[in-house]
């Protein structure tokens, strides 16, 4: 859990307050409300940013492992935008490293203890990234079902990836991540034969929880899939 985010917060400054003795406190309300306030701000100063570039960004998010960093590694053999990556993580440039030794044009911020992007740490990325020559920007967020999902972080849609070796559980025991997707990916599709994880399920409790979200079942070795996944991204371009 980070020092500033209130991590049971939402994006709405709503607040479970038996989950979180802490967030009784009215001092302390106060300076995550303030956080989150100055966030939105910026959040939209980005989403001006990416406008006056013809930019279209969609926030990754997912737990670590769920395979992020490989989807967008094999995205760019089957999208015909061009795109660029804005990498999270607490430490090391491993992913964006990846990522350029691919040709792909990628920063990457270390949030050292922070579990999550912000606007902030988004906009002072963007300044290391020629926008006149993407299409599309992708902000693979810090590998967390729950904090990341309070923080607008400038972006027009939120892509939430689900591995299959998590299993289907995780929908209903994340929900505020599930409800601010607009697309969900299940990754690892190759390993369903070998886990216990039902799409049928997974579709019940995403109707559940989100009725309105799209569902996409997804391996980087169905190229296939990718070609679906790549045309939902062309098709769900701002610009």
């Amino acid at each position: 859990m980070c020092k500033d985010c209130g991590c049971s917060m939402t994006h709405s400054h709503e607040h479970t307050l038996h989950s979180n003795p802490q967030l009784n406190d009215k001092k302390t309300l106060a300076v995550i409300h303030k956080i989150l306030d100055k966030n939105d701000l910026e959040a939209q100063h980005n989403r001006n940013h990416f406008a006056a570039h013809q930019v279209s960004a969609f926030n990754l998010m997912s737990s670590p492992g769920s395979g992020k960093t490989s989807l967008l590694e094999c995205l760019h053999e089957y999208l015909d935008a061009r795109y660029a990556v804005i990498e999270g993580d607490l430490e090391t440039s491993r992913d964006a490293d990846r990522l350029i030794a691919k040709g792909i044009n990628a920063y990457q911020i270390q949030t050292g203890s922070a579990c999550h992007l912000d606007a902030f740490m988004v906009h002072g990325a963007l300044h290391h990234l020629n926008l006149d020559d993407v299409d599309i920007c992708f902000v693979e967020n810090v590998g967390n079902l729950v904090c990341p999902a309070s923080y607008d972080v400038g972006t027009h849609k939120n892509i939430v990836l689900l591995s299959v070796p998590e299993g289907d559980d995780k929908i209903e025991k994340y929900p505020v991540m599930f409800r601010r997707a607009d697309l969900v990916v299940i990754t690892k599709s190759d390993l369903l034969p070998h886990f216990d994880f039902s799409i049928d399920e997974a579709k019940a409790q995403l109707s559940k929880l989100n009725p309105h979200v799209e569902l996409l079942v997804v391996s980087v070795k169905n190229p296939q899939s990718m070609k679906t996944l790549a045309s939902w991204f062309e098709q769900h371009k701002e610009y």
